[in-house]
């Protein structure tokens, strides 16, 4: 079980306050605080803040409330706009005006109140506020991809595992009952042995058609009124401000995100991995090429093609076309998981009507990414997309950006178990970010 020393002795001296004041009166315990009629004791209430409140964030946030053993108590966000837009989500959610609000991360994670914390910041900032977040005692929900870098990743995963913390990556499409049972059938053999895996990851919708279009860097403009645009930028280069270089463009400048690649590519490419049984590992050989603005604001491969080369003979291709999803190809037929949304495809289409046996390979079904998350806060079991799947995921992403960065007709021979690309130089040191002071993994 979670440490609720903090909580039961807050708990305590409300209820030991209260009966003194009373005196000779009856001491009657209200209802709520005995978990009766659809309330949680304290003691049982998983305490949570948000760290990131823009609109995933928020999204998460308002998911989060919505379980009653949840409390939300404290927002954090560089942005004020966003920050107060939390708050008084938070304050309505409650009836009163208590949430509180940081604009640096660390302060929050001063509050021993809190068990958990979500993280929904730009992809640059998820390894710092997690390890921080773990070290702190922390349980953590973090946004996918996991982290911005292979070795930022690791560091994550470092610090769960030595703080004993539990981390849910946020690569919901995972907890999809119907993606459960896709990958079922990959791994109970119903295409007969696998033989490649084919991801498609199109960049043709309106906001890629934008960043497409941005050819120039546009001009700087004044930093908004109440938003720290120094510690947005955090670890990464000093760069002159422009709204289209942060809220939701970010992902498309590899300082701050991966594009596509590590957008919708943690999805897809993560149920690759649960498909193929490859959750801890990953490939042996990576290859890519890939077309993207040299001139403009933008630097994210918007058009590509790699492969993944695994160390049992599977191969992982995948491309910037087709619908978006990634197809099982076996030896006896295939099956196409559509990414959003979960909707199955099968050649012969009889593989869908498959049930799964006893004894066979067994995925279980969540009950929700989120409500997995706090189930496991409570249990301490393991998370669907634990730390290490998500590093796993995103170290993929990752290592087709860097292939496609080196603009080589190269193969490039990558370590699953020392995480090394062992065979260039150069592209080994992309691994690792170089981190503007103060800031340090």
């Amino acid at each position: 079980m979670i440490d609720r020393k903090t909580t039961r002795r807050r708990f305590l001296k409300q209820t030991t306050t209260a009966a003194t004041t009373a005196m000779a009166a009856p001491w009657i315990v209200p209802a709520s605080a005995l978990g009766r009629n659809n309330f949680v004791a304290p003691s049982e209430r998983i305490v949570m803040g948000c760290i990131g409140t823009g609109g995933r964030g928020r999204g998460n946030l308002r998911t989060f409330m919505g379980n009653p053993d949840v409390q939300l108590v404290a927002v954090c966000d560089v942005d004020g706009k966003h920050r107060d837009m939390a708050k008084g989500m938070v304050d309505k959610q409650y009836g009163n005006e208590d949430c509180a609000t940081f604009a640096d991360f660390r302060e929050l994670l001063k509050r021993d109140d809190i068990d958990a914390v979500s993280i929904a910041t730009p992809d640059h900032w998820h390894a710092l506020a997690s390890v921080a977040a773990a070290n702190a005692g922390k349980d953590i929900y973090c946004e996918k991809p996991l982290a911005n870098s292979i070795a930022e990743g690791r560091a994550i995963c470092n610090a769960v595992d030595k703080n004993k913390r539990i981390l849910q990556t946020g690569s919901h499409e995972r907890s999809n009952s119907s993606i459960r049972f896709g990958c079922e059938l990959v791994r109970n053999g119903r295409i007969g042995e696998l033989k490649e895996i084919i991801i498609n990851l199109p960049c043709d919708q309106n906001h890629h058609k934008q960043v497409i279009g941005t050819q120039t860097v546009p001009e700087t403009t004044p930093t908004p009124e109440g938003f720290d645009y120094n510690f947005w930028l955090g670890h990464t280069a000093k760069q002159p401000y422009t709204e289209k270089r942060c809220h939701f463009w970010w992902r498309f400048i590899l300082a701050y995100g991966g594009g596509e690649m590590t957008d919708r590519g943690a999805h897809v490419i993560d149920i690759a991995q649960l498909g193929a049984g490859f959750d801890d590992t990953g490939p042996v050989k990576v290859e890519g090429r890939g077309v993207g603005s040299k001139t403009g604001l933008y630097d994210a491969f918007m058009e590509f093609g790699f492969a993944n080369h695994y160390a049992n003979g599977v191969t992982m291709y995948g491309s910037s076309k087709g619908q978006r999803g990634v197809k099982f190809v076996g030896s006896e037929g295939s099956l196409f998981i559509h990414i959003h949304g979960g909707k199955l495809e099968a050649d012969p289409a009889s593989i869908l009507k498959e049930k799964i046996g006893e004894n066979e390979i067994q995925l279980g079904r969540s009950p929700g990414h989120h409500r997995n998350f706090l189930d496991c806060v409570k249990s301490r079991e393991t998370p669907l997309a634990s730390a290490e799947v998500g590093h796993r995921t995103a170290t993929i992403c990752h290592l087709n950006n860097i292939a496609m960065l080196m603009n080589k007709p190269k193969v490039y021979e990558w370590n699953p178990k020392t995480e090394r690309i062992t065979n260039d130089a150069d592209a080994n040191a992309l691994c690792t970010p170089k981190m503007r002071s103060p800031w340090s993994l």
